[in-house]
């Protein structure tokens, strides 16, 4: 396969930016080089701010329901190319091709679930304490805003920042992570032939360091929406501090399942691997730890160490059975195995996985099982972001609930019981955004996806999320 060399989208058109370092991409499960795409400095992205600054206002006059066709448009040529999408996403990403192809399929119906809202977004009317007048809050775009990506779902996150902010009238401009920018440029070439108008989205690659700083502290954005790690939302919200531009950031997480006596131990088992292995750990609402009631404690790890053996691994592309891919990059794969050695130090039993996993090629780890953790060791506290789950035990839920709530991070967590008050209990104490009860941790597009702590400002999906790119214009109407 030839490297493809890639262009920047701005204003309806893929552009030569010159002067601009190319940056590399490769597959993580086997080194082959895919492709060069720009490291665009700062005046790349002025041209694509002043791109969706020109067209922001055209676009905020189209009645919404004709701003939701482009979505549809454009969720229709993503249904058309699913299987190539796929494949692209899995070379330049490692997920296995079954869960790209679910990515698609999920990108697509987030387009159609947002331009849903074209004639349900609503305003209010409220009494005035005038007589003859009226005071009314109408929900209006932002302007134009920015969407910097992540590398672990790179199509999906396209539409979650896309979406929302076209359906009310903003314009955007898009950095998709140096790990994974290819299926972004195909995504901006389908939009292009679905007839999106010009400079309504913008495509714009290259590092953190020069063009997410250079977006960030753009004062042209009014918007800086951001996945990915803490520390690099931090560095985002003191840049786009400068403008006191608003920032929306989902960041890390270490997601607490809990398991009591009474759960359903073969279900518990099951989905928490499947929380665990999926996309080889790399998902911010993975399960990350595990507190079990000490009296079903070695029951429990048997069967989940069982599921964790038994998950296949390697090349996706290669072996299109395997249950999980590789980790992203060198970086990620060192992590894991640094947390895992520490873990082994400090006293943790590795049951099932604990070593790099020997294919001869590409960023593979075993999937992991640590028993005899405790919760001050660092992997009970810090995000691991590969498949190793390290399981501690508890006494009741009371301990459980306040060892999960003892966390940097407040994204998700999970409670496995057949006692509803234990369930209930469990989702009114524990300081998450998003609790699971006897299933996988997985969020839905009609939900509301968003962290506490460290793990994010605002969030995404759903009426509340589709909210976060609007602003409140007051008016006082006096018609006496």
């Amino acid at each position: 396969m030839m490297a493809t060399e890639y262009r920047n989208f701005i204003d309806g058109e893929f552009v030569v930016t010159s002067g601009d370092p190319l940056i590399e991409v490769r597959n993580p499960a086997n080194d082959e080089l895919l492709a060069f795409v720009p490291d665009s400095g700062a005046a790349v992205v002025e041209r694509a701010v002043e791109a969706a600054t020109r067209a922001q206002p055209a676009w905020e006059r189209l009645p919404a329901i004709q701003r939701a066709g482009h979505l549809r448009a454009i969720a229709a040529k993503l249904r058309q190319h699913k299987d190539r999408l796929a494949e692209i996403i899995t070379r330049e990403q490692g997920k296995v091709l079954g869960l790209a192809t679910v990515e698609v399929d999920f990108t697509a119906d987030y387009l159609d679930y947002m331009a849903e809202w074209a004639r349900r977004i609503e305003g209010e009317m409220i009494p005035s304490d005038r007589p003859g007048e009226s005071i009314f809050l109408m929900r209006k775009p932002i302007g134009v805003t920015a969407g910097i990506l992540p590398w672990n779902f790179p199509f999906f996150l396209i539409a979650r920042k896309l979406a929302p902010a076209l359906i009310t009238g903003n314009t955007i401009v898009i950095k998709p992570s140096e790990e994974t920018p290819i299926n972004a440029f195909e995504f901006a070439h389908l939009a292009q032939e679905a007839g999106l108008p010009p400079g309504v989205f913008n495509l714009v690659s290259g590092r953190g360091a020069s063009t997410g700083s250079a977006l960030s502290s753009h004062p042209g954005i009014g918007l800086v929406s951001f996945t990915g790690s803490v520390a690099t939302g931090i560095r985002i919200m003191q840049a786009a501090a400068t403008n006191l531009t608003r920032v929306n950031l989902e960041l890390g997480g270490k997601a607490p399942a809990i398991v009591l006596a009474d759960a359903d131990l073969d279900l518990a088992a099951k989905a928490i691997c499947d929380s665990r292995v999926i996309n080889t750990g790399q998902v911010c609402n993975c399960a990350e730890r595990v507190y079990v009631d000490r009296k079903v404690a070695e029951e429990f790890t048997t069967k989940i160490a069982a599921h964790m053996a038994a998950t296949r691994y390697g090349d996706p592309m290669a072996d299109r059975s395997v249950g999980m891919g590789p980790l992203v990059n060198q970086i990620g794969l060192d992590k894991v195995a640094a947390m895992v050695t520490k873990a082994r130090q400090d006293g943790a039993q590795v049951v099932t996985g604990g070593n790099l996993a020997d294919l001869g090629q590409g960023f593979h780890y075993q999937p992991t099982v640590l028993a005899g953790c405790r919760h001050d060791m660092e992997i009970m506290k810090k995000e691991i972001f590969g498949p190793v789950l390290p399981i501690q035990t508890v006494d009741s839920l009371e301990e459980a609930i306040a060892l999960a709530n003892d966390s940097e991070y407040g994204l998700t967590s999970s409670i496995f019981t057949r006692d509803l008050s234990s369930a209930m209990r469990a989702c009114r104490d524990l300081r998450f955004g998003e609790t699971y009860v006897n299933r996988e941790h997985f969020e839905a597009m009609q939900g509301f996806h968003a962290g506490r702590r460290k793990s994010g400002i605002g969030g995404a999906d759903g009426k509340h999320g589709l909210y976060e790119y609007t602003e409140t214009h007051v008016v006082y109407m006096q018609h006496g």
